[in-house]
């Protein structure tokens, strides 16, 4: 243990008002903000010994406190990737299909109409694709068309999963309005 004292028996009594209030000002919720400064605590008094002396024990404390609510948000952005938002496109009532890999013919069940179709939607679909901003067209063929993971996407261009939720929405709302104009 460091030379420098600290006193984890008086934490909560002279620090857990303060960290909560932290918290819940950055959080909005009051269970995660009380997780965040319990976990807090948890960190310190597994890191006690690093502890240097080098700033107050509350200093120390919302610096740990900080990277908790770092590390919660990214775990939220995170999750946001796992889960595609579906938008139905169809403006009648009877379609069932919500976006374009649904409207395409089973490969394994082909006519030579279904051929005919497909060609022409694939033709439709890459016209449209000229016409959004690169990067949208970018993220609009990695994901939806060659069906790569959302990490290696963001890996890739260097972006957050939740702006390429965004870019990937805004893509799709101009495909399918492109579409509707040049090919139904």
């Amino acid at each position: 243990m460091s030379n420098h004292l600290i006193d984890p028996n008086n934490w909560i009594d002279l620090y857990s008002d303060y960290l909560y209030n932290y918290t819940i000002s950055r959080v909005s919720d009051k269970t995660v903000a009380q997780d965040l400064v319990q976990d807090t605590f948890l960190a310190a008094l597994k890191s006690m010994k690093n502890f240097k002396g080098e700033s107050s024990e509350r200093t120390w404390l919302i610096s740990i406190l900080k990277r908790k609510i770092i590390d919660y948000y990214r775990k939220i952005n995170s999750n946001k990737g796992k889960a595609e938002v579906r938008i139905d496109y169809n403006s009648d009532s009877e379609s069932e299909g919500d976006w374009l890999e649904e409207r395409v013919a089973d490969p394994y069940d082909k006519t030579a109409e279904d051929t005919m179709q497909n060609d022409e939607l694939g033709e439709a679909i890459y016209k449209c694709l000229d016409k959004l901003p690169k990067k949208q067209a970018d993220v609009f063929k990695m994901k939806t068309i060659q069906g790569l993971e959302t990490e290696v996407i963001c890996n890739e261009l260097n972006i957050t999963a939740s702006n390429l939720w965004v870019i990937i929405h805004r893509a799709r709302t101009a495909m399918a309005e492109c579409l509707k104009e040049n090919w139904f």
